[in-house]
């Protein structure tokens, strides 16, 4: 999305060009791995512009006309809301943090989707994996490190 507007870009995939759309893009831009709820908190501190009072079923909405078109990507990591991202078509991974929730994004390693294949495939025509990686980031091993 970086260089593009957000009214063309709506408007490519057959969305109209709202407010409250370019407000929830506007909001991932910095924000990667978003949940609903941290767009929102954004979105009403005003930090995107005015998206006419997006209500909380508003913005679920305007995520899910996002993610069917495939602007935003949602992933949904085993405990956690789900969360959502601009990073789209490139079948990455992403590792979790137990400790701290934060989520980083893991290049596919092939390069190609579905980056892995299952041992059996049951006759699905499989074009996407998803894989998630769970531990504990840097920092709080560190944290967990430090004399009490």
């Amino acid at each position: 999305m970086p260089g593009r507007d957000a009214g063309e870009l709506l408007r490519d995939r057959g969305l109209r060009s709202t407010a409250q759309r370019r407000a929830v893009l506007a909001a991932l831009q910095g924000l990667p791995h978003a949940s609903a709820a941290d767009l929102e908190e954004r979105i009403r501190a005003g930090a995107e512009g005015s998206a006419g009072g997006l209500s909380r079923q508003g913005l679920y909405n305007v995520l899910e006309d996002l993610t069917r078109v495939h602007l935003v990507r949602c992933i949904e990591p085993a405990g956690s809301p789900a969360r959502f991202e601009l990073r789209v078509g490139d079948n990455h991974h992403h590792l979790v943090c137990r400790s701290c929730g934060r989520i980083e994004d893991v290049d596919c390693a092939v390069g190609a989707a579905p980056c892995l294949d299952p041992v059996e495939d049951s006759g699905f025509a499989v074009d996407e994996a998803e894989v998630t990686w769970w531990g504990r980031c840097a920092d709080c091993r560190r944290a967990s490190e430090r004399p009490a």
